[in-house]
């Protein structure tokens, strides 16, 4: 009889740190005490702090240690599992220094305040085990549409939460399902987005890895919704790891009758497969995936017509990304107005952030829309790494916007954040202190966006390298006033004439880092 389960975070930065040793060691230590029967050993994706990995979670108590080695792991097996005492020199510990705290004048008691939705299960099961999915209210939202709700029902709850979709665009995720449901052409299709090729996001593998069965069960309730009976998950070809998590997890609910043909005894069915990309960053945007997706050369398509009208096979398609369709069965099993008491109310729910950069704490977070950076940085970043000063933080990966201290204190949310010319994102958080050369930023950021350009349209295959040899000039000191007018004017041009929202977003770390730091960029001209 089991009486215990061990979960070892199994990460890639956990492997790397010897997370599969770690495991190994407990499962030596388990037969060495005879316990092999009596505790289970598995994995569990990673969220949150990457500064104690790889971390070791004890049921069903939930104690957490870390970071766990080999040899701490077997002091964990011979003192918590066989002696019943916690090792406490291991325990993660919970408290964030207030002076780092008050270095963003954070107060105490707001600590820890996270509202989980998407993360509720990630990092606390084993996502290969779909037991514990279902253990944990899985599959109860599909139940409950499948026998109790109509997929005009479903739609309209969808619609009701206000859920926007968390790709980055925020578009009104139920009306989006509407001009699909709305199509004569059938079939219909839904297309999961897990290409996430923008630098400094992560979050929707570790979704994946920590929890794959929600977002399965978002796609299933989707198909039901607007009538498609069949979907792909487009995933990032690197993302090796979440690929076989997720082969493995449509396999088990298959095997279970929660996806295949006629789930649950019904007359819905609902296929799901899994398409690896091969790299291409421009493969992010909707339409060149659906191009890679049909084998053909991922480049962006001309639209209209969209997707919802002219999507996959030239058929109406659902396009979502991982965060919003994991968002999706905590909507129908709890309610529109349940989702919408969280956040704010013209963008209501959670969102899900990767923090990188300038931290005392990096990883991955979910807090309320509203949220202000302000209080992500202090409550989940545990302050700046130091006690630096906060210069400057871009939000939204690569083609995020830079925004400066003095935009802390604006709520985290898409309405808020356009009303001041910045933008959400992806939710990627790179966060820089007082010691950061903006210009050097844009640089690095800029020479990405050239290497990744599709080269379908000129303002984006040729202004990317026009923008990159500009600021290049500019950080060599080579540069004159009218270099840096001309960069603007690039910048701009590229914006307004790029042929998809890539190449629209390529100069936006140029432009908002003039706006803001226009000095910094003066000071390198030679003139």
């Amino acid at each position: 009889m089991i009486r215990s389960t061990v979960l070892v975070s199994g990460d890639p930065i956990s492997l790397s740190r010897g997370a599969e040793d770690t495991r190994l060691a407990i499962e030596a230590e388990l037969a060495f005490y005879g316990l092999e029967d009596e505790v289970r050993v598995g994995y569990t994706g990673r969220v949150n702090r990457t500064d104690v990995l790889p971390v070791v979670v004890v049921y069903p108590e939930g104690i957490v240690y870390g970071p766990v080695s080999p040899e701490t792991g077997a002091t964990i097996v011979s003192e918590h599992l066989y002696k019943g005492r916690k090792v406490e020199h291991l325990l993660v510990s919970a408290e964030v220094a207030s002076a780092e705290i008050d270095t963003l004048g954070v107060a105490e008691d707001t600590l820890y305040a996270q509202k989980r939705v998407v993360l509720k299960r990630a990092g606390t099961i084993d996502p290969y085990s779909i037991d514990e999915y279902i253990a944990y209210d899985g599959y109860f939202a599909l139940g409950k549409a499948l026998t109790s709700m109509t997929p005009g029902e479903v739609l309209d709850t969808v619609k009701s939460s206000g859920l926007q979709g968390r790709g980055g665009a925020g578009f009104p995720t139920g009306l989006k399902w509407t001009f699909v449901a709305q199509q004569p052409e059938s079939p219909r299709y839904i297309v999961c987005n897990a290409d996430e090729s923008e630098p400094g996001t992560f979050k929707d593998r570790l979704i994946v890895e920590g929890d794959p069965h929600a977002v399965l069960e978002g796609m299933a309730l989707a198909g039901y919704a607007v009538g498609a009976s069949e979907g792909w998950i487009y995933i990032r070809g690197e993302y090796a790891m979440a690929k076989d998590i997720l082969n493995h997890a449509i396999t088990a609910a298959e095997e279970l009758n929660l996806l295949g043909d006629n789930i649950m005894g019904t007359s819905f069915s609902f296929h799901v497969h899994v398409h690896a990309g091969a790299g291409a960053y421009v493969c992010g945007e909707e339409t060149a995936l659906l191009n890679s997706l049909e084998g053909e050369r991922g480049i962006p398509r001309i639209r209209p017509p969209y997707p919802t009208v002219y999507g996959f096979r030239g058929k109406p398609t659902v396009v979502n990304n991982v965060e919003t369709l994991a968002n999706i069965a905590p909507i129908i099993l709890n309610g529109a107005d349940w989702f919408r008491a969280i956040g704010t109310e013209r963008s209501p729910g959670t969102k899900v952030y990767t923090m990188l950069g300038d931290v005392a704490l990096s990883g991955l977070v979910e807090a309320p829309m509203g949220t202000t950076l302000r209080e992500i940085i202090g409550i989940y970043g545990g302050g700046m790494k130091g006690g630096k000063a906060f210069k400057a933080a871009q939000t939204g990966g690569s083609s995020g916007t830079i925004i400066p201290a003095e935009l802390l204190d604006v709520p985290m949310d898409f309405a808020s954040m356009r009303e001041k010319g910045v933008g959400l994102g992806s939710g990627a958080l790179l966060v820089c202190d007082e010691d950061t050369d903006i210009v050097d930023l844009a640089y690095v950021l800029v020479r990405f966006f050239k290497t990744e350009s599709c080269g379908k349209c000129t303002p984006c295959r040729v202004g990317t390298a026009q923008m990159l040899e500009a600021l290049d000039r500019l950080r060599k000191g080579m540069a004159r006033r009218a270099d840096l007018e001309r960069l603007e004017e690039i910048a701009t041009y590229v914006q307004q004439a790029s042929f998809c929202g890539l190449g629209q977003a390529a100069p936006v770390p140029i432009l908002t880092g003039l706006q803001y730091f226009r000095s910094e960029f003066e000071s390198r001209l030679r003139d």
